[in-house]
């Protein structure tokens, strides 16, 4: 089967796509580094990073003294460009995702939780938007 019929851009080599996955991925760690510091440096308690269930991950996950930060890192070029993907299925995955983690806690979904959205630029500047997907 030719690269086209697989859905490949011809236009553009493997090698160069492989390449900018590698860099996605890795400046994906830095930004979630970025933000697991600021947190620590505020007091928070790192319980988990990339926390996986079957529904999804949960980038970085906090233990404060009334209970749980969940947050959900997203970096780009500016933050405004770093907000756009957030989706709403990402969002709903999220919140699923959210309820399997705390399935594992000692009060289950009694437990206070709150979500975060960090938006990290491409300077490494941070902006968090605390409870970000409260009505």
């Amino acid at each position: 089967m030719a690269r086209h019929e697989r859905g490949f851009d011809s236009a553009q080599p493997v090698g160069t796509r492989v390449a900018r996955g590698h860099t996605a991925y890795h400046a994906g760690l830095a930004a979630e580094d970025i933000v697991a510091r600021a947190y620590v440096a505020a007091g928070y308690r790192l319980v988990a990073d990339r926390w996986r269930g079957r529904r999804g991950e949960i980038d970085l996950i906090f233990s404060t003294a009334v209970g749980v930060v969940m947050v959900e890192v997203k970096a780009s070029k500016s933050f405004a460009s770093a907000a756009a993907h957030l989706t709403p299925a990402q969002i709903t995955r999220l919140y699923a995702t959210a309820e399997e983690y705390l399935a594992t806690t000692p009060n289950g979904a009694l437990t206070d939780v709150r979500f975060d959205v960090a938006l990290v630029d491409q300077t490494g500047a941070l902006d968090i938007l605390e409870n970000a997907f409260a009505a």
